[in-house]
């Protein structure tokens, strides 16, 4: 590798075309430009097409690429191995290609970031002999899981049958089988296409000589979690999401369009704390039975709420929607940075995305957690048990869970009750630390700067 000192640094980030790589790729390439770092975000065209609004600031440059279906996939999850090939075959060739064409033209990429699950985006800049770097945009603490899944302590998860098996790995909470993100279990077809890219990633990594890693989470959230794997450097950079306390609320690229904003003059003739704020993120296949629990369960409340769900599933999937709507607001989208801002918003009833988690936490906001599949299931234990901000709704027979769980959780976030108190005062302590981590001086600003120092601005990878 050319020594890179007193060149322009240019760093190409690849970014799996979900909202919830986007945003964070987003944040992190604004805070890479105020170092100095120009970059260029690639993504494929079933994401950049459905962008309503292009982020524009001087600095950051997009190439997009077909991923063979351009937003016309129309498969179940059961076939999404089908679509993740074809985003790997198109996006290999076109990265290899775009590598070569700005070397060529004298404006040479010099580093490559790249997501969770795009490892051949690694594979390429190895090729072409580039440095790069993972950037993992769910908590430290699902990545040692799978580390620990695929390396040395692969056998503490057979027999994994039983929900009341708990598993004990250095430097982790206590954790049973409905704690694993979904890729754990490498022996479910449909995970298989995710299991296998995250074994290709931790063998990438291991052969490399201390591989860095930078991780959407910050220091005092996961303190042990970024520190107890000796094989490889993880750097909490996060949280990497809208900047809900500095700048700028919308620097952001939003795949769902807004539509009205009518519900921000409703949250504000509502009591400070009072709503209920229920969103399952942008792509979180919610059943009709789930749908009808959550609707019963916030009647079963009496309290108002603000429901996000896609156009169309309110009539679909709903029996209860005349009542719902006396009681509270249905609508298909909504600005979540705006929303759990709002004095009014006393809880977050969510899938517990990572993104989701960190805004929630960002603005103080006790969650309720109803984990759907993949990081969700490990963020909602960290969220009931590590962090104590919230609590995690119980599945009953079959997997479901029931209207009068979401009325018993939701009660005790929204409650006058001891515990309430408690998650509350949490979820306070865990806003003000992460607005701490991002401040000038925070950690998480300095760790990206000592980072962008050492390996993106001096060549010295």
């Amino acid at each position: 590798m050319e020594n890179r000192k007193n060149k322009k640094s240019h760093v190409l980030i690849v970014i799996f075309p979900g909202q919830g790589h986007i945003n964070p790729s987003l944040q992190l390439s604004k805070r890479l430009i105020s170092l100095g770092i120009k970059v260029t975000l690639s993504t494929s065209l079933s994401a950049f097409n459905k962008i309503k609004i292009l982020p524009n600031i001087e600095g950051l440059s997009f190439a997009p690429f077909s991923d063979g279906y351009d937003g016309n996939f129309k498969g179940s999850f059961n076939e999404f191995h089908s679509y993740y090939s074809s985003i790997k075959s198109h996006g290999s060739e076109f990265i290899f290609n775009l590598i070569k064409s700005n070397a060529k033209n004298c404006t040479p990429f010099t580093h490559i970031i790249y997501t969770v699950i795009m490892e051949w985006a690694g594979l390429v800049a190895k090729e072409l002999n580039i440095s790069s770097t993972l950037f993992w945009i769910q908590p430290a603490t699902v990545f040692d899981v799978y580390y620990y899944r695929y390396t040395d302590y692969s056998d503490y998860f057979k027999n994994c049958d039983s929900k009341d098996k708990i598993i004990e790995l250095p430097g982790l909470p206590p954790l049973s089988p409905i704690d694993f993100p979904s890729f754990v279990f490498d022996n479910v077809e449909c995970n298989n296409w995710g299991a296998e890219s995250i074994k290709r990633q931790i063998d990438i990594l291991n052969s490399e000589e201390n591989p860095k890693i930078l991780v959407n989470t910050f220091d005092d959230l996961e303190f042990d979690a970024l520190r107890i794997l000796k094989n490889v450097t993880m750097i909490g950079i996060g949280p990497s999401i809208p900047s809900i306390f500095l700048d700028d609320n919308y620097f952001r690229a939003d795949m769902i369009e807004i539509s009205s904003k009518n519900y921000m003059n409703w949250l504000d003739i509502m009591t400070k704390g009072s709503i209920i704020y229920v969103a399952f993120g942008s792509y979180t296949e919610t059943s009709s039975q789930l749908m009808e629990e959550i609707g019963q369960g916030l009647l079963k409340c009496g309290r108002p709420f603000l429901w996000v769900t896609r156009e169309g599933q309110i009539e679909e999937k709903l029996t209860c929607k005349d009542e719902l709507e006396k009681q509270g607001k249905l609508v298909s989208w909504c600005s979540q940075v705006e929303v759990l801002k709002h004095p009014s918003v006393g809880c977050f009833l969510t899938h517990c995305g990572w993104n989701s988690t960190l805004e929630s936490i960002a603005s103080g906001v006790p969650i309720v957690a109803c984990p759907i599949w993949n990081d969700q299931l490990c963020n909602a234990k960290l969220v009931q048990d590590v962090w104590k901000n919230g609590v995690r709704v119980n599945t009953g027979d079959g997997g479901i869970v029931e209207r009068d769980e979401f009325e018993r959780c939701i009660e005790i976030v929204m409650g006058s009750g001891e515990e309430g108190g408690k998650l509350r005062k949490n979820a306070k302590k865990w806003s003000e630390l992460a607005k701490e981590a991002m401040k000038k001086n925070g950690s998480s600003t300095v760790n990206l700067k000592t980072y962008a120092n050492k390996f993106l601005l001096d060549g010295s990878w």
